[in-house]
């Protein structure tokens, strides 16, 4: 019987003991690591796992690396390039060594940053690109924008709530979806890490979080670099500079006013900017297809519809057809074509004609609606060739959630407005306790999900507007990398209720 007691005590002090040591680390990490930390660390490691590590994740280029590529200083330089297309990842590229004639075919703030890797990759190789230069870099800012998001919606909460957000951050935000637009050459990998910085930065002046002239400077750098990174996001600078006029008012000292509004003010001219030089040629392929595939798509009496624009009905042929067919029924770049066609119609009178024909535009929307919660463009492969994969192979390593929301997200435009009026009314409580109490900063929260919101919907609207539906997936990443963002900090916001109310007690510098 003693010893068996022995044994029991013994079996009871190690228990004791090992609840002990488990507490303590609990203490140390709650210390040492905040759940911005934690959200942070881990989408760092799973993708440095799937970029970095064999077999490489990236993305098939669908044609329109050139666009970038040879202005950049670089060039295709595997001998079968033309047949990998669509199907295989590559990842190194020849630099020019003496004269590059190729101009700009278009301006982008991806330049920037294609410039800085060619530079540090001669560093070490001045003939070869290796992509996962620039990959290094983006992986830097991405992990940088989830750190400053998840500090944002968990500051000062209680880590019991804090953590699980962090865990809902590295499922969503880690989604090979998303980071293999990071070892790419498409603008996407720009639009998704300057959108949660600006919407990180807002966030964190909303809770007096951090200096606020310094993130006055954060908000404008990647309000501009996301404006400028693709034509199809001019909107972006405009609907900021006019949905964040309350940001200029949360305080009273002239100098950070005059900071902050000239931020504003040189937002709404890079949005003005952006479309002004979006090059000829990109406008006509858009047209075409605003045109072939989205006005004639859907209409009942093609040859009416070109009529009502003042164009010659013979030119219903091009119903459905796509700019870049090796072989059409007239010259998609001829003088005709241009007179007769390209110059009888634009953006505007699009836009009305949908206004003016709501039931055709809700078979736009809804179409576009199908394409809208889609992450990863189901066209481009992400293997290398060498690999042995099929051509066109998808990964499947860490990308439940984006498979989840392709599969399960309602594909209708309604859902879209209903998810929009849901988002705005569970904010508006707390902004209206905020005007009451005259508080300006406290009223920015309402105000910033507007307009991530209406950023959103300007990717479907320009894209139906002005593309059709030509290639609706991709071009409406800006919506769903937005949905994601903005649904996220809605569930973090009640996970640490903080939906009804303004949480923390804000003391702003006057």
């Amino acid at each position: 019987m003693a010893i068996i007691k022995t044994q029991h005590d013994s079996k009871v002090q190690h228990d004791n003991k090992m609840q002990h040591n488990f507490k303590l680390f609990l203490i140390l990490f709650c210390r040492y690591v905040s759940p911005a930390m934690l959200a942070a660390g881990g989408v760092l490691f799973i993708t440095v796992l799937a970029l970095f590590v064999p077999p490489y994740i990236g993305m098939a280029d669908n044609g329109d690396y050139f666009r970038i590529l040879y202005s950049n200083g670089l060039y295709f330089n595997t001998p079968d390039y033309d047949s990998q297309y669509l199907g295989y990842f590559i990842k190194e590229y020849g630099i020019f060594q003496y004269y590059n004639e190729n101009g700009a075919t278009l301006s982008s703030s991806q330049s920037l940053f294609i410039r800085l890797s060619v530079w540090i990759n001669a560093l070490f190789n001045p003939q070869v690109f290796d992509i996962r230069v620039q990959t290094a870099i983006f992986t830097a800012l991405y992990t940088i924008a989830v750190y400053l998001l998840i500090e944002s919606l968990t500051w000062k909460m209680p880590v019991k709530y804090g953590y699980p957000i962090a865990l809902i951050a590295i499922f969503i935000f880690a989604d090979t979806a998303y980071t293999a637009f990071l070892n790419s050459f498409f603008s996407e990998s720009i639009v998704m890490i300057m959108l949660m910085l600006l919407f990180a930065s807002g966030l964190l002046l909303y809770r007096n979080r951090y200096n606020d002239y310094v993130l006055i400077a954060v908000f404008f750098v990647s309000g501009l670099l996301l404006t400028t990174s693709k034509q199809q996001n001019a909107p972006v600078g405009i609907i900021i500079a006019v949905t964040c006029v309350l940001f200029i008012f949360i305080r009273k000292e002239r100098t950070f006013r005059i900071w902050m509004a000239s931020a504003l003010v040189g937002l709404l001219l890079a949005g003005i900017g952006t479309y002004v030089l979006i090059p000829k040629e990109f406008v006509n392929i858009n047209k075409y297809h605003a045109m072939t595939r989205g006005v004639l798509m859907e209409s009942d009496n093609p040859e009416a519809t070109l009529e009502a624009f003042g164009i010659d009905k013979q030119y219903a042929v091009l119903n459905k057809s796509i700019y870049y067919e090796p072989y059409t029924t007239v010259d998609v770049d001829s003088d005709i074509l241009e007179n007769t066609f390209y110059n009888k119609y634009g953006f505007v009178s699009i836009l009305f004609y949908y206004i003016t024909h709501p039931d055709q535009a809700f078979k736009m929307l809804d179409l576009a609606a199908k394409h809208a919660f889609t992450i990863r463009p189901p066209a481009m492969g992400n293997y290398e060739k060498s690999e042995g994969k099929p051509f066109g192979a998808q990964t499947s390593f860490f990308s439940t959630y984006s498979k989840i929301k392709h599969a399960l997200a309602p594909k209708t435009f309604g859902f879209v407005v209903i998810w929009t009026i849901l988002v705005v009314g569970l904010y508006v409580p707390s902004f209206l306790e905020a005007v009451k109490a005259r508080n300006m900063r406290h009223m920015l929260r309402l105000s910033l999900m507007v307009s991530m919101i209406l950023m959103g919907l300007s990717g479907i609207f320009v894209s139906i507007v002005g593309a059709g539906d030509a290639d609706l997936s991709k071009h409406e990443f800006l919506f769903t990398a937005v949905f994601d963002v903005v649904t996220f900090a809605t569930v973090a916001d009640a996970i640490g209720h903080r939906l009804w109310r303004n949480e923390i007690e804000l003391t702003a510098t006057d």
